[in-house]
């Protein structure tokens, strides 16, 4: 049976330097793990030169640049091209050929996330349309973060309403009322503590809650 455990430290390939593809890319190295760039526009590459593992200017769309630059011993690679949906398509495709295991692709559009899935991509990434999510989430005031998942779960930073103050969860009962656990709770100065039946919630804590995104919303509608 093959090993299919994950090589956390293992390089990743990043293709594409652009805003998505950078800000991955940096925060890899936030994390200390190995990072080759490719980007074709050499302004970008000798922009992003100091500050990443390795940047090399090369075009992706070419298989045979990727296999001289040793792109088939990667695991893991990151395909930030989105403006051009055929170089996207061409580029994942050579990863998928080069026999890439996990390869993410950011999609600019639910037809170019399609292709990219149905040509071999692992992951595919809506960057814009994700944070719009996000932020719409966000502006209700209440929520101060917002994680979403595929199955329309959630879990959120938020303040905690009124009809929680000064009381445990358990006699605020939350769970029963709206249908959302509060897992976390955070007093000001202090460190995150998970959630129990007699945790007190004042009025300045924040609180760590998950479930469904209507019952969340529902729950961080409450005054």
């Amino acid at each position: 049976m093959a090993d299919t455990r994950i090589d956390h430290n293992a390089p990743v390939l990043v293709i594409g330097l652009g805003r998505f593809g950078t800000a991955t890319a940096a925060q890899l190295r936030e994390q200390n793990k190995e990072v080759l760039a490719i980007e074709k526009d050499p302004v970008l590459v000798q922009k992003w030169a100091g500050l990443l593992t390795h940047v090399v200017e090369a075009d992706a769309t070419d298989i045979d640049a990727l296999r001289q630059l040793g792109a088939s011993d990667f695991t893991s690679a990151v395909v930030g091209v989105g403006t051009s949906v055929e170089a996207s398509v061409l580029i994942t495709a050579n990863l998928v050929d080069l026999g890439i295991e996990r390869i993410w692709a950011k999609a600019i559009t639910p037809s170019h996330g399609k292709i990219l899935s149905r040509i071999g991509a692992h992951h595919v990434v809506f960057p814009e349309a994700d944070a719009g999510r996000r932020a719409a989430h966000l502006v209700s005031g209440r929520l101060l973060d917002y994680i979403e998942f595929d199955d329309d779960f959630a879990i959120v930073k938020m303040y905690p309403p009124k009809e929680t103050h000064g009381f445990t969860l358990a006699e605020s009962n939350v769970r029963s009322k709206y249908g959302v656990s509060v897992v976390g709770v955070k007093s000001p100065g202090e460190d995150f503590t998970y959630a129990a039946p007699d945790t007190k919630v004042s009025s300045r804590d924040l609180l760590i809650v998950s479930g469904q995104v209507d019952l969340i919303e529902r729950f961080a509608m409450r005054p």
